[in-house]
């Protein structure tokens, strides 16, 4: 088994990843209407549990600083828009993609890995007068105050661990508070709820993961898994286990969706569901044939295998795919969708389970509410539903941190190496 030392891990960290290049901003969207009222968003501490934007760190044009529009480039989040909509941060995710289960794919994912890390720590570090790396459920509210957006870690897809565990420490150590075990395709630990199986639930190797998350003191993630790895994981780990982005199937039947009573029985443990507002799991949604005949062009074109895209290659897919869409726009789901969503999950498990994880810059965002800049209009929705401050401050950062204190009050075990590198 090849494995880097934790120095080597943070000499790769502290020299891996370089500045964007500064691009004028994009044009800024309509401002949100009058009715969305934001007195009580402003003093929530507010936190989404799944950032996917670390993944346009270093993507050409893309500049954290700089307010950009979703209408323009297909992005959700920046810092004028995290401070416009008065998100204070959450969970930004180290996302690897799924590949093949041999140890060279391993290697490569791991490196993917560790550089997604460093590109998460160099924004804090680049930014740090408006962001702040969070390590512990109390930094959060440390930070919140200072007038910075928090910037906790969650791994999506434990894929680059390959049949390494000890390897999970690295990333603790970096600051990784998060595990999600499995993506769109079953790996070495976890079955995909949208692909086949392969061990009808969590691996052996996958039920040790859960036991290394625990002694870390990690909160154990199942989107993305299927619902036989979702109660795996819930027998396995001895703290609740969370879904950072998904929804309930009782109001739309999909594969990413989770049954009633697996939320019931998550909510039971003391586990958190956090709503996404990916458009295609609140409804189904066609495309027109005009788009599915462009897609099929522009595929036939560039290709599908990304990875194997050089960096001009990509630029010039993206550019092209923001054209098609823009000619053929793609189904879109909506704010009072996302809200059904939202309202159907908060009855059916209770006010303490239930927070937002609206999958930005993941393929997150709905009509209405298409950037993070939008997200007071879930404020208001809860406010006109009747829902408390106190009610509404759970569900957007209370219930989280919540578990996150339990997790941390359940660790097994000291660290060997127990300075964090802060």
């Amino acid at each position: 088994m090849v494995r880097l030392s934790l120095a080597g891990i943070f000499v790769l960290m502290s020299a891996a990843c370089t500045s964007v290049a500064e691009e004028p901003s994009s044009p800024a969207p309509d401002p949100l209407p009058p009715e969305a009222e934001t007195t009580l968003h402003d003093d929530l501490l507010t936190l989404d549990a799944h950032l996917d934007t670390p993944a346009l760190f270093h993507r050409a044009g893309y500049d954290f600083s700089r307010r950009g529009s979703y209408q323009t480039d297909r992005t959700n989040v920046d810092l004028p828009r995290l401070q416009e909509g008065q998100l204070d941060g959450g969970f930004w995710v180290i996302y690897t993609a799924p590949g093949p289960l041999n140890e060279a794919a391993y290697i490569a994912a791991r490196t993917s890995a560790i550089l997604r890390q460093a590109s998460i720590r160099e924004m804090a570090a680049k930014y740090a007068d408006s962001v702040a790396l969070a390590f512990e459920a109390d930094d959060a509210a440390r930070i919140h105050e200072a007038g910075k957006i928090v910037v906790f870690q969650s791994m999506e897809n434990a894929y680059p661990l390959g049949e390494d565990i000890t390897l999970l420490e690295t990333f603790y150590v970096g600051g990784l508070r998060m595990l999600g075990l499995v993506h769109f395709e079953s790996n070495q630990f976890a079955d995909s709820s949208t692909d086949d199986y392969l061990h009808d639930g969590l691996s052996d190797l996958g039920k040790d993961l859960v036991r290394e998350a625990n002694r870390l003191g990690m909160i154990v993630d199942a989107s993305h898994a299927s619902d036989d790895a979702l109660r795996d994981m819930m027998a396995v780990s001895t703290t609740p286990v969370i879904l950072s982005h998904s929804g309930p199937d009782g109001v739309f039947e999909h594969a990413r969706n989770v049954p009633d009573d697996l939320l019931i029985e998550l909510a039971e443990s003391g586990g958190v569901v956090h709503v996404n507002a990916f458009g295609g799991y609140l409804e189904a949604l066609e495309p027109t044939p005009e788009r599915v005949a462009a897609l099929e062009a522009l595929n036939a074109e560039y290709g599908s295998d990304f990875a194997a895209m050089s960096d001009a290659q990509l630029q010039a897919y993206r550019a092209a795919r923001i054209e098609l869409d823009g000619a053929f726009p793609p189904p879109r789901s909506s704010f009072e969708k996302y809200l059904e969503h939202l309202f159907y999950t908060i009855d059916l498990v209770g006010i303490d389970h239930v927070g937002i994880g609206a999958d930005w810059d993941g393929g997150g965002g709905v009509d209405g509410m298409a950037e993070v800049s939008d997200v007071p209009k879930i404020t208001a929705a809860l406010t006109d539903a009747g829902y408390s401050a106190e009610d509404i401050e759970k569900i957007w950062s209370g219930n989280v941190l919540r578990l996150m204190r339990d997790v941390e009050a359940a660790k097994t075990a000291t660290l060997e190496s127990p300075d964090i590198v802060k």
